[in-house]
């Protein structure tokens, strides 16, 4: 029986993330589009600076949960990454679709897949319209990259709400 292109597409995601040096979490991202590959990412070190393999993990020795501690991370987010490369090597990735796997190293199962804010920014401006990927029992879920716009949006002014609160009682 043939494989659905989803099924396809995240697959080569996982190989992609075999290459990560992250004791954690590894993630692979493909972009696509026009049904042809056109670029490749896995969450790890910028090139040449020190990785998680040879270190050890900050957010492990900080028992920092899972989706946070960014801003400890040395990591640039599979994500990241592939459109990072697409540009590198003048891929255009507008319109595209990122496929993102991602993979528990303790358990070695797949973990859900899902952009942290910087990502979705990311994604939103190299004109991405959809993210495809795996959750924990090995669902197919797609993202509207528009619709993360307005949830940008919405987050930024609840911020903004709640730092005008903090000031007016103080």
């Amino acid at each position: 029986m043939r494989i659905s292109k989803e099924e396809y597409y995240l697959g080569i995601a996982k190989a992609v993330a075999l290459r990560s040096p992250c004791l954690r979490r590894k993630y692979g991202a493909i972009i696509v589009k026009n049904d042809a590959i056109v670029s490749t990412g896995y969450n790890g070190p910028a090139r040449g600076s020190t990785n998680c393999e040879e270190m050890g993990c900050i957010k492990e020795i900080l028992n920092l949960p899972h989706y946070s501690g960014y801003d400890y991370c040395p990591a640039v987010h599979a994500e990241e990454n592939a459109v990072i490369n697409a540009t590198r090597n003048g891929n255009s990735v507008i319109d595209g679709t990122l496929y993102l796997y991602g993979i528990d190293v303790k358990t070695n199962k797949p973990v859900a897949g899902m952009p942290c804010p910087r990502c979705k920014r990311v994604l939103i401006n190299a004109g991405i319209k959809e993210v495809v990927t795996i959750d924990e029992s090995g669902n197919i879920t797609k993202y509207d990259v528009k619709s993360w716009v307005e949830e940008d949006k919405n987050r930024y002014l609840d911020v903004i709400e709640k730092v005008k609160k903090n000031q007016l009682s103080k």
